[in-house]
């Protein structure tokens, strides 16, 4: 057999057959989690076929596009009053108990956003595919495992099947040579590649990110480092797994236990790519040159280290990146040359399935310990999970946050995608740990500035844009 790659390995193991010369296959899917937003169509439709879902014990369904987040959790606080999302979470509840899916519920203790619930869950494991209704399922590729995102009529197909039709992608492979400079993230990393490949510079391809800077990042780094990976328009992303992910495995309810988790990490070891594979495309990055990074346009290709400076339409030679730019600048008002250092904002908002873990909460309280949220500023932090919520409360981060003029909110998506209470009105500006700055995500007329959390409680405590390495941490 010729040499493969991770991916194409994971995609063989997985093949069904052909389906006849068309380029598809058919791909059978290990485990899938349903939101209370995407599988209401998917149902229906299965239900207008008298179909039953397949595999029950194969799909895992949270609630948390649309829940309150409010700061104080019970039956009252969490009654919907909005008639459309109380039908979305009513008829994902009725659509389980029908089909016998295990749901974690508003009030779940195990509550959370689909990506964060899980990892921590230990629900994806290395050389799984993992497909459900959103887009950064890719996530899970942190987890040795091919994720990505499905429509409804795929949900329905899989709900039905356990398989999915598929056409293979090529394969990129990003190496991150060195070490990163104190102050980066993996949140800088993937915005600093988005940058440079561009907002479609994966499309049709599934990234591996292999190189000295992957190989000493945590997990919960890689988890936002392919979660990210499909603003670029990958189609998946994969970390081939190590000892940093058995480590975080091991013990979490879903693995295996004695000695099948003995033996389940040996076959996992073997899941790497051949030494002489081929890759479609070769992407380098030197982790030493990078910076803090932010956003300053509606795309997250459009950005720039916080120390440089809104980039000039006029500059730009494709007349289509040109109007592009032309707009987002008119959007973001901002101008061309404009020092995004110092810019005033009026939110700071750290959460969704990118930055809500217990790592990206710790590098931001470092900031904010002894500091307060700048006059003026709204502050909100929300944890990807009420587990991760209760983890950061053990070790003191929830007090940290409130005494610093934090919101210390419960779990949910909350203002990544405003479909709750969370929003932002028509000028706000917001220094934000979220995945998408597109026109109206966090609110009609709403800007938005993507950075990772601590650059977030940087921004918070100053009131601004700020570089956080120009504050020194607690």
């Amino acid at each position: 057999m010729s040499p493969r790659t991770l991916y194409q390995r994971i995609v063989d193991a997985h093949t069904v057959r052909p389906l006849g010369n068309s380029g598809q296959i058919l791909l059978h899917v290990d485990r899938q989690v349903l939101n209370e937003y995407t599988s209401p169509q998917a149902f229906a439709a299965l239900h207008a076929q008298g179909r039953n879902v397949w595999r029950p014990a194969s799909t895992l369904a949270v609630v948390d596009h649309v829940n309150a987040t409010t700061p104080l959790r019970n039956a009252r606080t969490m009654v919907l009053h909005d008639a459309d999302r109380a039908k979305q979470v009513s008829t994902l509840a009725e659509n389980c108990a029908r089909h016998g899916i295990e749901l974690f519920n508003m009030l779940d203790t195990r509550q959370g956003i689909e990506h964060v619930v899980a990892s921590e869950q230990g629900w994806v494991l290395p050389g799984m595919v993992m497909a459900a209704g959103d887009s950064h399922t890719t996530t899970h590729g942190a987890m040795g495992a091919l994720g990505f995102g499905i429509g409804s009529s795929e949900i329905e197909h899989l709900l039905a099947t356990q398989t999915l039709i598929y056409r293979p992608q090529k394969n990129m492979r990003v190496t991150v040579h060195g070490q990163m400079p104190p102050g980066v993230t993996a949140k800088d990393l993937v915005m600093a590649l988005i940058a440079q490949i561009g907002a479609d510079g994966a499309s049709g391809h599934v990234i591996e990110y292999a190189g000295e800077a992957i190989l000493a990042m945590g997990v919960e780094g890689r988890l936002t480092l392919c979660n990210m990976s499909v603003e670029a328009a990958a189609r998946g992303a994969i970390v081939a797994p190590d000892d940093a992910l058995f480590d975080y495995l091991h013990g979490r309810p879903r693995v295996p236990q004695g000695a099948q988790w003995d033996a389940a990490v040996a076959q996992w070891r073997a899941l790497r790519s051949d030494d002489d594979a081929v890759f479609d495309q070769e992407v380098i990055l030197d982790a030493r040159s990078l910076a803090p990074r932010v956003t300053w346009g509606t795309s997250p290709d459009q950005g720039v280290p916080i120390d440089g400076v809104v980039p000039d339409p006029a500059h730009e030679s494709d007349p289509q990146r040109r109007c592009g730019m032309q707009r987002a600048l008119a959007y973001m008002d901002l101008q061309p040359g404009q020092a995004l250092q110092g810019l005033p904002i009026s939110h700071a908002f750290i959460g969704s399935c990118t930055n809500s873990r217990i790592d990206d909460l710790r590098d931001a309280a470092r900031f904010l310990k002894g500091r307060r949220v700048a006059p003026g500023v709204r502050a909100l932090v929300v944890p990807g999970s009420s587990m991760v919520r209760a983890q950061a409360e053990a070790e003191g981060l929830g007090r940290i946050f409130e005494e610093a003029g934090f919101e210390w909110r419960q779990a949910g998506c909350s203002m990544c995608v405003a479909m709750n209470e969370d929003h932002l009105n028509t000028g706000d500006r917001c220094a934000s740990s979220t995945n998408r700055n597109f026109e109206g995500r966090q609110g009609v007329g709403a800007r938005t500035h993507l950075m990772s959390p601590a650059m977030v409680a940087a921004a918070a405590v100053t009131g601004a844009l700020t570089d956080l390495r120009l504050l020194p941490c607690h």
